[in-house]
């Protein structure tokens, strides 16, 4: 080995453990990240929008106390419905979670859907020119309300159609911050982003990505949704609507919160309800799928290569041990 590859590895040796445990939406990530982190002591850090907020746990398929099986969780049920959570909120939480969990001895592991907030982890994305202007923004969100999001979202392919062909028009936060950064800077936010992708990772890390099959993957989705409003999906949304919740804010507008919600005001029926809510939510683990195949570093777990669940933890525990030493 020469002299520097050597100080390379010395490096690399230096930087703190990460595991990453992602994938699209009912994959099956939390019962395996729960026998994960029991196999090899680690502690389970969420990246995930919506498992966040108290009082949102059917629709956000949170993961139950049974289900943890005493392994702690992190960035689960920290903020009130009202609070708004984004990508640094979520960076600056995680960061501090990993480091307690590293002071006790244990491996972190971030388990989640959401890519953008596990690539703001893994490459410590500076955001500090991203900046919320609030008159601007709350500009930019009255043209979402009173002429929709493909009206917002035309705005942005017209300043930036890269960054327009990576947000989904309904995703009207990223939507706004990208026109926002557009505003602030005079720059892309495409570009920006671009550059950040190019950042060395600030740990020493594996990042692996739980799928399976297109078909069986879409009929667990909708075997979720309908269990989710067999365990009363419907009632949970009206108890936070009660509570003063609306449409605009950011913890309403995850799946099937926004679905519900616009039933419970007359929109339409549940039946149209529950489609949307299926639907979308096929859509939307398209889209997950999508962003991981762009990301660089990562290792694909596809269920169909595995006989059995269990050979999975087995693999994936041998990489995790590997990791820690």
């Amino acid at each position: 080995m020469g002299q520097d590859e050597h100080r390379i590895n010395q490096i690399q040796q230096e930087k703190p453990p990460l595991l990453i445990l992602t994938g699209p939406t009912a994959a099956g990530k939390t019962a395996l990240s729960v026998a994960l982190a029991k196999a090899v002591g680690g502690e389970i850090i969420s990246a995930d929008s919506m498992q966040v907020y108290r009082q949102m746990d059917i629709g956000s398929a949170k993961v139950t106390e049974a289900e943890m099986q005493g392994v702690p969780h992190h960035l689960i049920d920290v903020l009130e419905p009202e609070e708004e959570f984004n990508v640094v909120r979520f960076q600056q939480l995680a960061k501090q979670a990993a480091g307690e969990i590293r002071s006790r001895g244990k491996l972190p592991i971030v388990v989640g859907g959401t890519g953008f907030y596990i690539q703001a982890l893994l490459y410590d994305i500076d955001f500090t020119q991203t900046k919320e202007e609030s008159r601007l923004r709350e500009q930019l969100e009255q043209l979402a309300r009173e002429k929709g999001n493909g009206y917002l979202h035309g705005l942005l392919r017209q300043a930036d159609p890269e960054a327009a062909d990576k947000i989904h028009e309904n995703n009207v936060k990223r939507v706004i911050r990208a026109l926002e950064y557009h505003a602030q800077t005079g720059q892309l936010i495409s570009a920006h982003n671009e550059q950040q992708r190019g950042r060395e990772a600030a740990w020493r890390f594996r990042y692996f990505v739980l799928t399976d099959d297109r078909a069986r993957l879409y009929e667990r989705i909708d075997r979720r949704v309908d269990r989710m409003l067999e365990e009363g999906l419907v009632d949970e949304v009206r108890a936070l609507r009660e509570r003063g919740l609306k449409k605009e804010m950011v913890s309403m507008r995850g799946l099937g919160y926004k679905e519900i919600l616009s039933y419970l005001e007359g929109e339409y029926d549940l039946e149209r309800a529950v489609y949307l809510i299926k639907r979308d939510t096929r859509h939307f683990a398209k889209r997950q799928l999508t962003w991981f195949k762009r990301e660089r570093d990562v290792e694909w777990i596809d269920r169909q290569d595995f006989s059995e669940e269990n050979a999975i933890l087995q693999y994936l525990t041998g990489q995790a041990e590997e990791l820690k030493r």
